[in-house]
């Protein structure tokens, strides 16, 4: 017998009267876009009714939920209107009112991440200075309230927008002196720069009962240009006791900060052999994209057992090897998305193209990505390099122009 709306979402109001798992449990998300894309393919499996809200008129989850709201994610009060009377509430992207998810969940509405784990990771300084305070492994740092003290900790630095940054925004690598200039004025973050060899991340999910799963850890690389993923791997090419170093440490974040829900925790392997968390994403993650097709349970229906208060799924991998090349507007790009070079992904054995919807490119913006699944390491570079250099997406004036 499935359990009732109000069992699966714990916190529901006790006003209501207990519904039936399906479309009677209203399943709120904030954010429309890519992410919450996905999100809503899991939840079509768990008959779940999915209403959306979005800041953009035409957010690529527009027309595939049973309620749209364009409104300011920030507004507390638009958060709390739009979430009222829901059984369920998440998000797809961090940057969102916590106040209003506050006064949502004093109303009884189910909010995964809880808001006071948002609230820590929102600031990267609080999220930095929560590893610090716990022992979690991160490299040195220091915050500073404006560019005059960008050179406390001398060079080279990374230095991080407390709030507000996503996809590389927000994120300046300061080499020298000379840099020093180019710094953001905000209060930021600086990060001594990590000697790093490989850029590695892990997600994990943790249920109300505190029980964890893992996905094998992914390795990635990253567009020094653009300054996000480019494609990544999975499981690492690294040995068993960094994999086993690795979980173990996100293991840590989580239970440290009794977190529940999906989190992607983004962790560099050192030229020294160490492992350090350099942040975390309360959220579905790019790293994460992979497992829709390569293992068991994906990281999008993981999420929405955690939100729903369900059993965690199993995150054994269904093929050997798993990777995922992010599809990215050109350099140039602007207008109406031309796709080039599908054909040839489509043509290649393991090969699935998910593509986001987004109604307009802007260079380097995601428009969707690429994974290939395959049973040895090197035929999956192999087909991902190929498809790499195939994949592009330009663009095309509007009709109006």
């Amino acid at each position: 017998m499935l359990k009732s709306a109000e069992y699966l979402c714990g916190m529901a109001s006790k006003t209501k009267n207990s519904a039936s798992f399906g479309p009677s449990l209203r399943l709120g998300v904030l954010g429309g876009g890519q992410l919450g894309r996905m999100m809503i393919q899991s939840a079509v499996d768990f008959d779940a009714r999915v209403e959306v809200m979005d800041p953009s008129a035409d957010a690529p989850c527009r027309f595939l939920t049973h309620r749209f709201v364009q409104g300011d994610l920030n507004d507390a009060d638009a958060v709390e209107k739009f979430g009222s009377g829901l059984d369920c509430l998440t998000i797809e992207i961090e940057n969102v009112s916590v106040e209003g998810l506050r006064r949502l969940e004093a109303q009884g509405v189910r909010v995964i991440p809880k808001p006071d784990h948002l609230a820590i990771i929102q600031d990267k300084g609080l999220q930095k200075q929560f590893f610090a305070d716990h022992g979690i492994p991160t490299s040195p740092f220091q915050l500073i309230a404006d560019a005059n003290e960008v050179g406390a900790m001398g060079f080279p630095i990374v230095q991080k927008m407390r709030k507000g940054g996503y996809d590389g925004k927000g994120v300046k690598v300061l080499k020298n002196v000379a840099d020093a200039s180019k710094a953001f004025q905000s209060p930021s973050l600086l990060e001594k720069a990590v000697r790093i060899h490989k850029e590695l991340s892990v997600i994990v999910a943790r249920n109300s009962m505190g029980e964890t799963q893992c996905f094998p850890v992914v390795e990635a690389v990253f567009d020094p240009v653009a300054n996000l993923v480019d494609y990544l791997i999975a499981p690492a090419d690294i040995s068993i006791e960094e994999a086993q170093t690795a979980e173990r440490i996100v293991i840590q974040v989580a239970e440290c900060m009794e977190f529940e829900g999906l989190l992607a925790v983004e962790l560099f392997l050192d030229t020294e052999g160490h492992i350090v968390v350099n942040e975390v994403a309360p959220r579905t993650h790019n790293s994460g994209h992979h497992t829709i097709e390569a293992n068991i349970t994906s990281q999008f229906e993981q999420h929405l057992r955690t939100v729903l208060d369900l059993p965690l799924g199993s995150t054994a991998p269904v093929h050997p090897v798993g990777a995922m090349v992010n599809v990215v507007g050109a350099a140039d790009a602007r207008g109406l998305p031309d796709y080039r070079g599908i054909d040839a992904a489509l043509a290649t054995e393991g090969v699935h193209p998910p593509l986001s919807g987004k109604s307009q490119v802007k260079p380097f913006r995601k428009m969707g990505h690429v994974t290939i699944t395959g049973e040895t390491r090197q035929e999956v570079i192999e087909r991902m390099m190929r498809i790499r250099e195939q994949l592009a997406v330009e663009g095309k004036p509007t009709p109006t122009e």
